[in-house]
């Protein structure tokens, strides 16, 4: 039987990711640390820039009807689930690169995309912007959900996906509080950044090779998990 996995991420994406991991005959509980809500903002003018930069589908999702004022730039999106949200709202030019941001980031300066509107989170993932001219506008806020009780959701030899490096910072406030013995417990992050805000004393830690979701549910198998399926 394979050990059950834990998803912190925030809805929508919690229930895609627990999708995709029931699909590969994953047991799978949602303990989200965080609620995404849509924030106040004011359009920048459309004009002042060569494309748009979206980091996430969650600033599709609450970046409300102006979002369109830009619908006439092409837009770089990190990963596939931002470009398709990108897509199904009415960007006609939407170029899916890296999951990784720098990487994009690499690729907009080869392109000649020098100005760029970037809606965004309150709390958002430092890059090297060097060469670019950046407009970073907030559109929604991630905020803390009541403090889940980790004891009685957490078992032995449970998996735990962490998707971002504030969730795990906080997760590790919240093991720490609550006093969970992780020697029996796994941990695999998104990435690198968010596995350095993790703690230590798990069973196991590793990051996934990309940032996705298929590439963190290898990362789980690669642990003493069910190897997927199909």
């Amino acid at each position: 039987m394979s050990p059950p996995l834990i998803v912190f991420r925030p809805e929508p994406g919690a229930s895609a990711t627990a999708k995709r991991a029931r699909a590969e005959g994953w047991a799978v509980t949602l303990l989200p640390l965080f609620e995404i809500v849509p924030i106040a903002w004011q359009p920048p003018d459309a004009d002042n820039f060569d494309a748009v930069l979206m980091t996430s589908a969650n600033a599709v999702r609450c970046g409300g009807p102006r979002l369109a004022d830009y619908h006439g730039l092409p837009l770089y999106a990190v990963g596939g689930q931002s470009a398709e949200a990108a897509r199904k709202y009415g960007f006609g030019t939407v170029i899916a690169g890296e999951t990784n941001v720098a990487e994009l980031a690499d690729r907009i300066r080869a392109e000649g995309a020098v100005r760029l509107f970037h809606p965004c989170g309150e709390h958002r993932r430092t890059f090297d912007e060097s060469g670019l001219g950046i407009v970073h506008v907030p559109v929604y806020a991630a905020r803390r959900t009541a403090p889940p009780d980790l004891a009685q959701a957490i078992g032995d030899e449970a998996i735990l996906l962490v998707h971002s490096p504030r969730a795990a910072r906080y997760l590790d406030t919240l093991c720490t509080a609550q006093s969970i013995a992780r020697g029996t417990v796994s941990l695999v992050a998104i990435s690198e950044a968010a596995l350095a805000e993790a703690g230590t004393g798990w069973r196991a830690a590793l990051a996934a090779e990309r940032s996705t979701d298929a590439a963190m549910l290898a990362a789980a198998s690669s642990l003493g998990g069910r190897s997927a399926i199909g």
